[in-house]
């Protein structure tokens, strides 16, 4: 989970939906004994550790056992442990849902790819926020679909995929 706190989410399309969808698929995760790993962004411009807006999402329920990451960066892999964390647990494929499509989501995608991880982006499970009227959140999401349907990386399965679809096998 990328980002699902309450300022990153605040004006994306589909907010509530979007908490339910990955609350479902924590749950089946932590039910399948996958790792479970919530990244919150923090500094850099964004809200601090600790204020309202850094807080997770309303609606996102917490999971006992899951790992928690602060990043700084759009790239979750990008000046934090994540990589060493997910190597430590066995991790070998990322499911990735979140907040900021076109900029968190995205970027942490690719950057798992590149350092080896397979990866499944959750088709429906990510959001964007509107920058410009013209392009919606919805819209977003789509376009990092499409992007990362089409990516291919020497060694790497990459899938996209509707949230029904995922499996933790």
């Amino acid at each position: 989970m990328i980002d699902v706190q309450r300022a990153a989410l605040a004006g994306c399309a589909g907010g509530d939906e979007l908490v339910r969808r990955i609350n479902g698929l924590a749950r089946r995760a932590h039910a399948a004994g996958a790792p479970v790993v919530v990244v919150q962004h923090e500094g850099n411009g964004e809200p601090e550790r600790g204020t309202p807006g850094w807080e997770l999402a309303e609606g996102l329920e917490p999971l006992e056992g899951a790992h928690v990451v602060a990043k700084s960066f759009r790239d979750a892999f990008a000046g934090t442990g994540l990589a060493d964390l997910l190597r430590s647990l066995g991790v070998t494929r990322l499911v990735v849902t979140g907040v900021h499509s076109d900029y968190c989501v995205q970027m942490t995608a690719l950057s798992a790819v590149v350092r080896g991880f397979d990866l499944t982006l959750v088709s429906d499970g990510h959001t964007g926020h509107p920058v410009d009227p013209r392009v919606g959140g919805a819209e977003l999401r789509d376009l990092v679909n499409a992007r990362i349907a089409t990516l291919r990386h020497p060694g790497r399965a990459i899938a996209v995929a509707a949230a029904d679809e995922v499996s933790f096998d």
